[in-house]
């Protein structure tokens, strides 16, 4: 969750201050924007108050919250001793007018009131200069920086990072104008490789660059983590490595018809993308926006997964990937929501069912459950649906995907959800989910066709997913279901936000998907104590439907069981002190000390004149 929050100085010498909630989507997707990645947010501070001078204060102030996100928004005012409080008369707000001890850690947090009684401020004389402070948003990670920082001080990205020229090849610690061009990889001739990759066991990629023009462009203090430069630096990446263009066949580009649209859509959904191109700006969801190009980048980006989809089944390709945007997982039948007009992956699985595959297999390792799908496929026993995702007991967005939605009207264990119960999640919890549930269910339905939703926002460094997952860990995953369906496997680009997590996981499946081996050894994959917890629990459900899975369930029990399951409550009490960030923990003991110090020393005050 990310909030802004505003402070203005009136001509009064009032400070009226407001908090919005930029977002509404639980688990920090965020909603805000700024178009150019690296440009200069003006904060501006005013030490004092100008006599008889309007003046204007704007600070911008942004926090991250894991856990639940809330409806967040207060209008107050500071009178002259610097307290705050809901009316815009500062005659109308005294000290008195609410105790400490009354008060909720939600007042003490939005810091209405002022506990700093040593704090006399009687003598303080304002200043009319204006003090300027530059800032930059870092091109990786997108967070904000102060003007003197020359590298990010949450990813360690450099100000000037050529990751959007050579991707993450690139130094993360060096402007582009010094990086060694000798130290990138050598590209091999484009034209020989497309000579071999025009071969039916070629791999083929789908991309079209008209869907960069898909973008925010109402300003936001903050940019979009869904923007253009998501595919610019996986691109840059795979030309620097020479693989495509190169060793993979690109694949023509073109919009989906509407025929098709109908075949996982309705109208409503659309219709309403489709009247995006006659508006500059507009709004599905806070979150999710539309320009005038983005009903074209969309079914563009449908087009391509229908026809990589046909491609393979039929056997014109070996496998593709799909480099598109904007991501589709959430997009239901009727709602566009969660960053996705159209749903990319239904529209693959349904164009390889036409192609005449009976039976259709959809992972989705993406941090986020994809609801969209699931919705579409629910009922359907020829699409089988696996998602792993942060789930947090429905507090990490969109909520769904608990490990008891497992299909309805007669497709029950159709759809299998593996929900994690906390962030940090690793390599070795998604390999160990792999090995127990994914790949014995995938074995027992036995696919024609198989479809990866890519997003790699659950890999390490990810703003958003904040997770673990590293690039051999992706690659591991994407080698166990390519032995699924004769090879017959489509990867498609979900979400993902750092540039240089999105760009080595891309180019790390794609080398598998070009016949590369994985470095990481799967043999020793022990998960966490939550991950094991997560997969016992969809054993247990999951085995009422695909017996096979009752001798994992057993084994795993016997031997972890106890393990598993030993103080749960003391464990889930600690996670959620500690899941909160550690200035709201530091922060939240002090202004307790506080107000408990003061009730003690009025209590102790009032004995001795008693």
């Amino acid at each position: 969750m990310i909030l802004v929050q505003k402070c203005v100085t009136n001509s009064e010498g009032n400070e009226i201050s407001e908090s919005s909630k930029m977002s509404n989507l639980t688990g920090g997707k965020t909603e805000t924007n700024l178009p150019n990645q690296s440009g200069v947010a003006l904060c501006q501070d005013l030490n004092g108050r100008l006599d008889g001078v309007g003046s204007a204060v704007v600070c911008d102030y942004t926090c991250h919250n894991d856990g639940q996100s809330g409806e967040v928004s207060q209008l107050g005012t500071r009178d002259s001793d610097g307290i705050s409080g809901l009316n815009a008369d500062p005659a109308a707000i005294t000290k008195s007018a609410k105790h400490e001890s009354d008060m909720t850690l939600e007042d003490m947090y939005n810091a209405r009131y002022n506990f700093d009684e040593d704090d006399d401020d009687s003598d303080w004389e304002p200043s009319e200069k204006q003090i300027e402070v530059l800032k930059w948003f870092c091109v990786n990670c997108s967070m904000i920086n102060v003007e003197d920082v020359g590298n990010c001080e949450v990813c360690g990205e450099h100000r000037e990072s050529g990751i959007l020229r050579h991707g993450f090849f690139a130094s993360p610690y060096l402007p582009v104008e010094d990086i060694n061009q000798d130290e990138l990889p050598v590209t091999e001739d484009s034209e020989d490789s497309c000579k071999q990759s025009s071969l039916s066991s070629s791999t083929a990629v789908g991309f079209d660059e008209r869907m960069l023009l898909h973008t925010e462009v109402v300003l936001k203090s903050h940019p979009h983590p869904e923007r253009p430069d998501r595919l610019r630096t996986i691109a840059a990446s795979l030309a620097t490595a020479g693989i495509f263009p190169g060793k993979c066949h690109p694949i023509p580009a073109r919009e989906i018809t509407r025929e098709e649209l109908q075949m996982i859509h309705s109208e409503e959904n659309i219709e309403a993308v489709d009247n995006t191109k006659r508006m500059h700006a507009s709004y599905f969801t806070p979150d999710t926006y539309a320009n005038e190009y983005s009903a074209c980048a969309a079914r563009l980006a449908a087009g391509l997964c229908a026809d990589l989809a046909s491609a393979i089944y039929s056997g014109c390709v070996k496998n593709g990937f799909a480099l598109v945007r904007p991501p589709g997982h959430h997009a239901g039948v009727k709602q566009a929501m969660g960053f996705c007009l159209h749903n990319n992956a239904a529209i693959a699985a349904s164009a390889a069912q036409a192609a005449g595959a009976k039976k259709v297999l959809i992972v989705d390792w993406d941090v986020h459950h994809g609801n969209g799908t699931q919705e579409i496929f629910e009922r359907s026993k020829s699409v089988l649906y696996i998602s792993l995702h942060r789930h947090e007991g429905g507090r990490f967005y969109p909520g769904t995907g608990a490990a008891d939605e497992v299909g309805s009207m007669g497709a029950e264990g159709y759809c299998v959800n593996i929900p994690w119960s906390r962030g940090g999640v690793s390599d070795n919890d998604y390999i160990f989910a792999f090995e127990q549930v994914v790949l014995p269910i995938a074995l027992d339905f036995n696919p024609d066709f198989t479809i990866i939703s890519a997003g790699f926002d659950a890999a390490r460094g990810d703003p958003l997913g904040c997770c673990d997952v590293t690039p051999a860990g992706y690659a591991s995953m994407t080698q166990m279901l390519s032995a699924l369906s004769g090879g017959k496997l489509l990867v498609i680009l979900e979400g993902g936000y750092n540039l240089r997590s999105i760009s080595s996981s891309a180019t790390a499946v794609i080398k598998v998907l070009l016949g590369e081996s994985p470095v990481i050894d799967i043999d020793k994959a022990v998960p966490s104590k939550a991950g094991l917890r997560s997969v016992l629990d969809v054993l247990k459900i999951q085995m009422n439907f695909w017996p096979t899975l009752e001798a994992n369930f057993t084994k795993l029990h016997s031997q972890w069981g106890s393990y598993a399951f030993q103080d749960t409550r003391e464990q889930s009490k600690k996670r959620r002190r500690t899941g909160l960030p550690i200035w709201w923990r530091l922060g939240r003991k002090r202004l307790l000390y506080r107000v408990l110090s003061k009730q003690l020393r009025a209590k102790s005050s009032c004995n001795f004149s008693c």
